[in-house]
């Protein structure tokens, strides 16, 4: 399958020597963004993964603008939150679609109750909106055709074990705006072995990922390699859990394992047409 990365460059418009403000550049987002990886309200195990999340790249890859409205899926510990929210405080807004809290499963109403509590904690997060995603019950995200962009940062392997995929997708494209970006990150496996529909290792074929958004109606705008890591063999004995951070296997090979770093990953961008 051959894709090729789409960039587009919108110019300051001049008509008779006057100069209208447009939206904020590139290089504007990328200096806030970089502002705030520095912030205090940041947990130092967060920004010790940094170095393999490469977050600036990958906000600015996707196109992301301050006085966007911008939907996070399943933002788990609040990793991406702690990026997000402040960026879009004062201009945007900031969805963080995360896990039930009246679920009968102790782990979502757990993770739902801790990240609740982050987001009171601190008053840079005093302008998050949380929202809940559980197919099939609940699957507003945000208000339909509100968000300006959709990210989500190594689900899809979670969505496919738990046979909801066609539902996220669908949550996705109906909160997106036509023309709306949907940000996509995930452990990349191997194309050479055939993709496990339930993928147990954590590991998503990219062709494979790319194919489940176009079949929900996104279309495919390119991919950048920000998240590669060729050290990553994608054959570990706990699949992708033996890397860093979770070290599956413990103390067993923990330095050969650290030297990998986390995993390879592909990055996708992906737009609702406009109809």
């Amino acid at each position: 399958m051959n894709r090729t990365i789409i960039n587009a460059i919108i110019p300051v418009a001049m008509i008779a020597g006057l100069i209208f403000a447009m939206p904020a550049s590139a290089d504007d987002s990328e200096a806030k963004l970089k502002n705030i990886l520095n912030g205090e309200h940041r947990t130092p195990a967060y920004q010790a993964r940094d170095q393999y999340r490469h977050p600036v790249e990958t906000l600015t890859f996707f196109g992301i603008k301050d006085d966007m409205t911008v939907v996070e899926i399943f933002p788990g510990g609040g990793w991406y939150t702690e990026i997000l929210a402040p960026f879009l405080k004062d201009s945007g807004s900031y969805y963080a679609a995360g896990n039930d809290p009246d679920s009968h499963r102790s782990f979502s109403r757990n993770s739902a109750a801790r990240f609740k509590q982050k987001m009171e904690a601190n008053a840079v997060y005093n302008q998050v909106n949380i929202t809940v995603l559980a197919p099939p019950a609940k699957t507003e995200i945000a208000p339909a055709g509100t968000a300006d962009m959709v990210l989500t940062f190594r689900n899809i392997h979670n969505w496919m074990k738990g046979g909801s995929v066609d539902e996220v997708y669908a949550a996705m494209y109906k909160a997106l705006k036509p023309g709306g970006i949907l940000g996509v990150v995930e452990h990349r496996g191997n194309p050479a072995i055939q993709q496990d529909p339930k993928a147990n290792s954590g590991y998503v074929n990219q062709d494979y990922a790319i194919q489940l958004a176009e079949k929900a109606g996104f279309k495919f705008v390119g991919s950048s390699e920000i998240n590669a890591n060729p050290k990553d063999s994608k054959d570990h004995p706990k699949g992708v859990w033996t890397l860093p951070p979770t070290l599956a296997m413990k103390d067993k090979d923990r330095e050969k394992y650290l030297a990998i770093g986390e995993s390879d990953r592909f990055t996708l961008k992906f737009i609702k047409p406009v109809e």
